[in-house]
């Protein structure tokens, strides 16, 4: 088995606040993150898929059809965007980070069919680096 990582960019702006907190309790457990008017982050994105190496091509997964995939069902969706306003994921449900990283999975999880065969090459892990300290990770499978 071969594992490729592949690394993708965007940026988008969140705010963190649970709508079954006081507003007292999101600022005590949110901090500055609960900021009325949101803040943004240049999020750095990595899928890790795990295969059988292709004999015919020598390769673990076709590059382009990941990239389409994740452009289409990540990037496009949410590049340049208010997470709490415009992902329908985050409408009852805080955007953090561990949240985003389990929406990219399973958003890639429902594409991932389509796209490659069964048995192939199957979706490891994503991990999201939302600074320099703050790097989240979650397994492939839902």
């Amino acid at each position: 088995m071969i594992r490729l990582t592949r690394r993708y960019r965007f940026s988008s702006a969140h705010r963190l606040h649970a709508a079954q907190l006081s507003d007292s309790e999101n600022r005590d457990v949110y901090g500055k993150c609960n900021n009325p008017f949101g803040h943004g982050h240049n999020y750095t994105v990595e899928v890790s898929v795990r295969g059988p190496l292709d004999e015919a091509t020598g390769l673990v997964v076709d590059l382009q059809a990941l990239d389409a995939l994740v452009r289409e069902r990540v990037v496009d969706a949410f590049d340049h965007k208010d997470l709490n306003r415009q992902a329908p994921e985050f409408a009852a449900t805080p955007p953090t980070t561990e949240n985003l990283a389990i929406v990219i999975r399973d958003r890639l999880l429902a594409g991932w069919g389509d796209t490659f065969s069964a048995g192939g090459t199957g979706l490891e892990r994503i991990r999201i680096y939302e600074t320099k300290r703050n790097i989240f990770e979650v397994n492939g499978k839902s």
